[in-house]
């Protein structure tokens, strides 16, 4: 005579795979949660320093300024071909190779925000100042008159920290 499983024993099972999964699942997310706020720093940190190389390498002229101008206001394309674009010391880009233009690319792309995915940059004008918080519209925003940038994100992090302070 063949033994079969009861219908006791298979819901028994069927409950505890449902527990080991409830306690499981929120340790993957959190892990999940965990990588994306650390590549945050660490994108954030990328932009900060190629600001500070590039800033002092072209004349203490910050990017974001078209051909370096800073009675120009910043602009995205700026910013992006000057980071990803060979420059000369005034700040013009052009393509990788081009004679005259030593300086750069300084990154391949404008890495894109790991908690909104985006890689856009608001840049701000010299005598605007930052919003009160972010809104997730691009990935970062800068201001290049002081260097600085943020990640536009609203939420905080597992410490309260708010991203858009990182």
């Amino acid at each position: 005579m063949a033994r079969a499983f009861t219908l006791v024993e298979i819901l028994i099972v069927v409950v505890l795979l449902g527990i080991l999964a409830a306690i499981v699942i929120p340790a993957v997310g959190n892990s999940t949660s965990s990588a994306r706020q650390s590549v945050l720093a660490t994108d954030l940190k990328l932009l900060r320093r190629f600001i500070l190389v590039y800033k002092g390498q072209h004349l203490e002229v910050r990017p974001g300024y078209p051909n370096g101008n800073i009675t120009a206001a910043p602009t995205e394309q700026a910013f992006v071909e000057q980071a990803t674009m060979s420059s000369n010391t005034a700040g013009q880009t052009a393509a990788v190779g081009t004679a005259g233009f030593h300086r750069g690319p300084y990154m391949q792309k404008i890495p894109a925000n790991p908690l909104n995915g985006r890689s856009t940059v608001q840049m701000l004008g010299d005598g605007e100042a930052f919003p009160a918080n972010g809104d997730d519209s691009h990935g970062w925003i800068c201001k290049a008159a002081t260097s600085e940038i943020r990640a536009d994100n609203t939420g905080a992090d597992s410490n309260g920290k708010q991203y858009y302070d990182y």
